[in-house]
């Protein structure tokens, strides 16, 4: 199997590796709005089409995704995301794409294509946005029991591995090691059977594809030793939840120079530096539907566990919104900003538009950062009652995000649309909901 001529250059090495690889079944996988991923299965011979004029798919039928009036899509591979699929014997092969119309245009509803768009305002502008996130997930026992979940270990933080709790964590970095997915350690998290993966840093882009892959791998390690992996923000009540700290970076896209760093000021950050953070903060309350979408997402999001609740800025105190951390001497150029609120459950593709926009939109109106949050919070709020606080419900995320003329022209009006219908749905499907606690405590009482 040869590339044929007029196809871009990175194509033929794909086309090469495949028949190298011996792959006999490809998989063409695409995220809907709320992050799930979607696939179509093609034979090999039919990789070029793909490349060329893409395979068709009926987006209509994907939550979300597209309209009835425009429901022919055609997915294209991206190339730099060919991997083999570990446990098939190396015969199945995967590829993350872009989704077009049938008149070769990017679709404006494609998370990938919103992300893209993001990535392209921040080009323009000199930077490239890179990002590091710190994904957690528990490991439960099978069968679930929903009324009492048991986690696969009762280990604590940091806690070294034994027995199959450290042969699934190795078999878990081994996996996503094959799978191309750079991670900068793993270990065990507070909670029993909770664990954390830091990823190495990437542009934003290639990030959100490492997040998709490496809940997809983790899932798929954990199945195969009898557990469930879930990336629920909060599974398990009065516990830390699980959320996905993203550490960024802008650089210079010429120079490669970290935009954030200047050793002299304050926190070692830059004015640019301070600026992204300040935008991120004037709209937290506005994306922070799109970075903890689920109604479980405000379960995690409370007083006294870590999580932040107050929109501030620190480097000391964790439970503020936004961290700047500590660098030693010699690490100047490797200053970076931490978001807290973001939780694994989210599309990571809109997560950093949002993310990298509401920033951008501080570095374009010279946003003044206030003053950080040092001491602890809830103590500071109480004395001088005038800090804002995220939203403590979806519904209250929503009102937010609807609002917002930055998230909306951020995601494009398909994505913002599809985004906020589903959610309502999923709020008032909450609330027409009875809950196990609320028959403990009312229906023998009253």
């Amino acid at each position: 199997m040869t590339a044929s001529p007029n196809l871009p250059p990175d194509v033929e090495p794909v086309i090469r590796a495949i028949q190298d690889d011996g792959i006999i079944s490809l998989t063409l996988q695409f995220t809907d709005v709320m992050g799930i991923v979607k696939a179509v299965q093609i034979p090999p011979r039919q990789i070029e089409t793909a490349f060329r004029t893409g395979i068709w798919f009926d987006g209509s039928s994907l939550e979300g995704f597209a309209r009835v009036a425009e429901s022919d899509m055609y997915l294209r591979p991206d190339a730099a995301t060919y991997s083999v699929l570990p446990n098939t014997g190396g015969k199945s092969a995967r590829l993350i794409c872009d989704v077009y119309t049938p008149s070769g245009d990017p679709f404006a509803g494609d998370p990938r294509a919103v992300l893209r768009r993001a990535l392209h305002m921040a080009a323009e502008m000199g930077y490239r946005f890179t990002v590091a996130p710190e994904v957690e997930f528990f490991l439960l026992r099978t069968p679930i029991t929903l009324t009492d979940l048991q986690t696969h270990d009762h280990a604590g933080y940091f806690d070294l591995g034994e027995g199959e709790s450290g042969e699934v964590q190795r078999a878990i970095a081994d996996a996503l090691s094959a799978m191309t997915v750079q991670i900068d350690s793993l270990h065990h998290e507070v909670g029993g059977g909770q664990h954390e993966i830091d990823l190495t840093p990437l542009d934003a882009l290639a990030m959100a594809d490492a997040i998709v892959t490496a809940r997809q791998t983790i899932k798929a390690v954990a199945a195969r030793y009898g557990l469930i992996a879930t990336f629920m923000p909060k599974p398990l009540a009065r516990v830390a939840g699980s959320g996905m700290h993203v550490h960024q970076t802008l650089y210079h896209y010429e120079s490669g120079r970290n935009c954030f760093a200047e050793p002299s000021a304050e926190y070692g950050l830059s004015k640019v530096g301070r600026a992204f953070l300040a935008g991120q903060l004037a709209h937290a309350r506005g994306m922070c539907a799109v970075l903890a979408p689920l109604v479980n997402s405000y379960k995690r999001l409370v007083a006294g566990l870590e999580a932040p609740v107050y929109i501030t800025w620190a480097q000391l105190n964790r439970s503020a919104l936004i961290r700047v951390p500590r660098l030693v001497d010699g690490q100047a150029d490797m200053a970076r900003i931490e978001l807290r609120c973001i939780d694994p459950s989210c599309n990571p593709y809109l997560a950093f538009a949002v993310m990298v926009r509401a920033g951008l939109e501080g570095i374009l109106h010279n946003m003044e950062l206030p003053s950080a949050a040092e001491e602890e919070l809830y103590l500071f709020n109480a004395r001088r009652r005038q800090l804002p606080t995220l939203p403590t419900s979806l519904h209250e995320a929503i009102s937010a995000m609807e609002a917002s003329a930055l998230i909306s022209d951020t995601l494009g009006l398909s994505v913002f649309e599809g985004f906020l219908e589903a959610k309502r749905m999923e709020w008032n499907d909450y609330i027409l909901d009875i809950s196990a606690w609320e028959l403990r405590r009312y229906l023998h009482q009253y």
